[in-house]
């Protein structure tokens, strides 16, 4: 079952931007894991394969959602003791979540943790969807496929942080249909237990672009990345059952994000509905 929750912290020291990168999230995570179970941390840690998490970069309550859908994905200043903030972990496997449910479920408000220098409180943890809030959810891999709409023949998706997609080597930045929908099928098919083909890419077509580049700066060489919107058509005499699993995998994109690093806060995509 696909968690996507939020967590509103409030820090209680300035945190330095240094200390605000996907790779200093990326091990906040680690440590809240581990906390509820060593195993589990030094095993999320370890694991090079496709992880069963993604992360969102920190975003602060003074950041309005931007063109685009966009967030905040670099930092340039410190955020400032006591501004409110919040941080979107997803999860992609019943396991993982029913490993951390202690961690939820026994979430004590007056201990801090730790991000550089900062000391962070967890205020909230939100797991269910909200009017101001549209990255929090959860649903199970069965309603996901059931609900999906065997008629809509539009997907649109919002690139919300930086995406690139691996081809061989290297990265590439064009949102094509197989870059896209492959980064969905092979996560869905990895933790749903419900087996999509790879061909019903083949009635999709690209109808709308309307992305940027961007680089992020934090990491070892820089990361190149788009965000914005995509839409993409089914075209043709298609069956309604292909109709139906390419709108299941558009609905899942909210937990598990597309292309790479999404464990560090990139490649965070949602599906937005277009008129």
């Amino acid at each position: 079952m696909p968690h996507s929750l939020i967590l509103n912290l409030l820090p209680l020291a300035p945190i330095p931007p240094g200390y605000l990168t996907g790779r200093h999230l990326h091990a906040l995570f680690l440590t809240l894991a581990s906390s509820v179970d060593k195993q589990l941390g030094d095993y999320l840690h370890d694991a090079a394969a496709d992880k069963a998490f993604t992360l969102s970069p920190l975003q602060t309550k003074k950041c309005p959602f931007k063109k685009h859908h966009s967030l905040k994905w670099e930092h340039t200043e410190p955020i400032s003791e006591h501004s409110l903030c919040w941080w979107r972990i997803s999860l992609l496997d019943d396991t993982l979540f029913s490993k951390l449910t202690n961690l939820w479920l026994n979430l004590n408000p007056s201990k801090p943790w730790h991000l550089g220098p900062a000391d962070l409180m967890i205020t909230q943890i939100l797991g269910t969807p909200q009017l101001d809030q549209p990255w929090a959810n959860a649903c199970t891999y069965s309603q996901l496929y059931e609900q999906a709409s065997e008629t809509n023949r539009l997907i649109a998706f919002s690139l919300a942080t930086p995406t690139a997609f691996r081809q061989g080597k290297f990265d590439s930045v064009i949102p094509t249909r197989e870059s896209v929908f492959n980064s969905l099928l092979s996560r869905w098919n990895k933790y749903s237990g419900i087996e999509i083909s790879q061909q019903i890419q083949d009635a999709l077509f690209a109808s709308f672009v309307n992305i940027k580049t961007e680089v992020v700066n934090n990491y070892h060489s820089s990361f190149i990345g788009i965000v914005g919107e995509v839409s993409y058509r089914i075209m043709g005499d298609v069956e309604p059952l292909a109709i139906k699993q390419i709108n299941a995998l558009a609905d899942f994109a909210l937990y598990c994000g597309v292309g790479r690093k999404t464990p560090m806060g990139m490649g965070m995509t949602r599906r937005i509905l277009v008129k």
